[in-house]
Protein backbone atom coordinates (compact mmCIF):
# COMPACT_ATOMS: atom_id res chain seq x y z
CA UNK A 1 0.00 0.00 0.00
CA UNK A 2 1.42 3.06 -1.38
CA UNK A 3 1.08 6.33 1.47
CA UNK A 4 -1.31 9.31 0.90
CA UNK A 5 -0.40 11.54 -2.24
CA UNK A 6 2.03 8.51 -3.93
CA UNK A 7 -0.03 8.37 -7.02
CA UNK A 8 -0.12 12.42 -7.23
CA UNK A 9 4.01 12.01 -6.91
CA UNK A 10 3.62 9.21 -9.37
CA UNK A 11 1.83 11.36 -12.23
CA UNK A 12 3.97 14.60 -11.76
CA UNK A 13 6.95 12.50 -12.27
CA UNK A 14 5.54 11.08 -15.30
CA UNK A 15 4.69 14.51 -16.24
CA UNK A 16 8.17 16.23 -15.73
CA UNK A 17 9.73 13.13 -18.06
CA UNK A 18 6.81 13.76 -20.66
CA UNK A 19 7.24 17.75 -20.76
CA UNK A 20 11.55 17.86 -19.87
CA UNK A 21 12.09 14.71 -22.16
CA UNK A 22 9.55 15.57 -25.03
CA UNK A 23 8.42 12.13 -24.42
CA UNK A 24 5.23 11.30 -26.16
CA UNK A 25 2.25 11.24 -23.66
CA UNK A 26 1.08 7.77 -24.41
CA UNK A 27 4.20 6.32 -24.36
CA UNK A 28 4.79 7.89 -21.21
CA UNK A 29 1.34 6.59 -20.14
CA UNK A 30 3.19 2.88 -19.99
CA UNK A 31 5.85 3.94 -17.71
CA UNK A 32 5.06 1.29 -14.46
CA UNK A 33 7.54 0.90 -11.64
CA UNK A 34 10.15 -1.48 -13.66
CA UNK A 35 10.71 0.88 -16.79
CA UNK A 36 14.14 1.58 -17.13
CA UNK A 37 15.45 5.10 -17.16
CA UNK A 38 18.80 6.52 -17.55
CA UNK A 39 20.70 4.54 -20.01
CA UNK A 40 17.68 2.99 -21.71
CA UNK A 41 15.94 6.12 -22.63
CA UNK A 42 18.17 7.93 -25.08
CA UNK A 43 15.83 11.34 -24.42
CA UNK A 44 17.86 11.39 -20.99
CA UNK A 45 20.91 11.90 -21.17
CA UNK A 46 23.44 12.64 -18.29
CA UNK A 47 22.58 16.89 -19.61
CA UNK A 48 18.69 16.00 -19.42
CA UNK A 49 19.44 14.26 -15.73
CA UNK A 50 19.55 17.68 -14.32
CA UNK A 51 16.72 19.31 -15.91
CA UNK A 52 14.50 16.13 -14.92
CA UNK A 53 15.48 17.12 -11.25
CA UNK A 54 15.17 20.83 -11.62
CA UNK A 55 11.43 20.40 -12.83
CA UNK A 56 10.92 17.25 -10.13
CA UNK A 57 11.84 20.21 -7.36
CA UNK A 58 10.07 22.94 -8.88
CA UNK A 59 6.46 20.67 -9.34
CA UNK A 60 6.71 19.16 -5.51
CA UNK A 61 7.76 21.71 -3.79
CA UNK A 62 11.37 20.07 -2.73
CA UNK A 63 14.78 20.34 -2.40
CA UNK A 64 17.35 17.62 -4.02
CA UNK A 65 20.57 17.54 -2.52
CA UNK A 66 24.12 16.88 -5.35
CA UNK A 67 24.72 13.94 -2.88
CA UNK A 68 21.45 12.17 -3.21
CA UNK A 69 21.85 12.04 -6.67
CA UNK A 70 23.10 8.52 -7.90
CA UNK A 71 22.15 5.80 -10.57
CA UNK A 72 20.01 3.56 -8.72
CA UNK A 73 17.34 6.55 -8.34
CA UNK A 74 17.37 7.08 -11.88
CA UNK A 75 17.52 3.18 -12.74
CA UNK A 76 14.16 2.47 -13.26
CA UNK A 77 10.82 5.15 -13.32
CA UNK A 78 9.62 3.55 -10.02
CA UNK A 79 12.97 4.33 -8.24
CA UNK A 80 13.07 7.72 -9.00
CA UNK A 81 9.07 7.93 -8.20
CA UNK A 82 10.07 6.55 -4.51
CA UNK A 83 12.46 9.01 -4.48
CA UNK A 84 10.40 11.83 -5.21
CA UNK A 85 7.69 10.75 -2.98
CA UNK A 86 10.24 10.12 -0.61
CA UNK A 87 11.17 13.92 -0.23
CA UNK A 88 7.61 15.25 -1.30
CA UNK A 89 5.44 13.42 1.27
CA UNK A 90 7.58 13.21 4.60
Amino acid sequence: MQPDGYNEVEETVRGVLRDVLGIDAARAATFDETTPLFGALPELDSMAVAGVLTEIEDRLGIIIDDDEVDGDMLETFGALVRFAASKALS
